[in-house]
């Protein structure tokens, strides 16, 4: 099964602005906050039993979002992740249908690169004047996952609504 184009183009108008949310607020405090996903989460139940093929389609989301949680707070609790960024794993995971998953791997890790480029770079540069109280500017070590993780999500379902399964 992959994302349909009438799902996705459904999902698109509601999802991206929260997607922006999320790598804005994560570059400016290092949080991914809690509205945001539960903005997301809510998306997916209002609109998925309508806009999905099937009400099978729309449960399997429900399960995608179980598995990743499990799996995000036992990355978290091994220090291998943010809790924000396990929660917006969670709560994007039922927008992802299970035969695209290698196809977004492959965006995520497109995007997460062109993300720590550009963050590590517009830090060393007369930019980070435009924000100068952005914790993620202060960070030595860690990187705001949020940079990558919303638009990774925001290009799979635009590249959805374009395409479709």
């Amino acid at each position: 099964m992959a994302i349909s184009a009438h799902a996705a183009s459904w999902f698109v108008p509601f999802v991206l602005p929260i997607c922006f949310y999320v790598a804005f607020t994560d570059l400016a405090q290092m949080k991914i906050t809690n509205k945001a996903v539960l903005a997301l989460g809510a998306v997916f139940l209002v609109l998925g039993p309508f806009v999905l093929p099937t009400f099978e389609d729309y449960l399997w989301g429900l399960g995608h979002f179980a598995i990743v949680l499990v799996l995000g707070i036992i990355l978290n609790a091994a220090g291998a992740m943010g809790a924000g960024d396990a929660k917006f794993l969670s709560f994007a995971a039922p927008y992802v249908a299970l035969g695209d998953l290698y196809l977004l791997l492959i965006m995520f890790c497109a995007v997460l690169i062109a993300a720590f480029v550009t963050h590590r770079a517009a830090r060393a540069s007369p930019l980070r004047r435009l924000a100068p109280d952005w914790e993620s500017w202060a960070q030595k070590k860690k990187f705001p996952m949020g940079l990558a993780l919303g638009p990774a999500l925001a290009l799979y379902l635009c590249l959805g609504a374009l395409n479709g399964a």
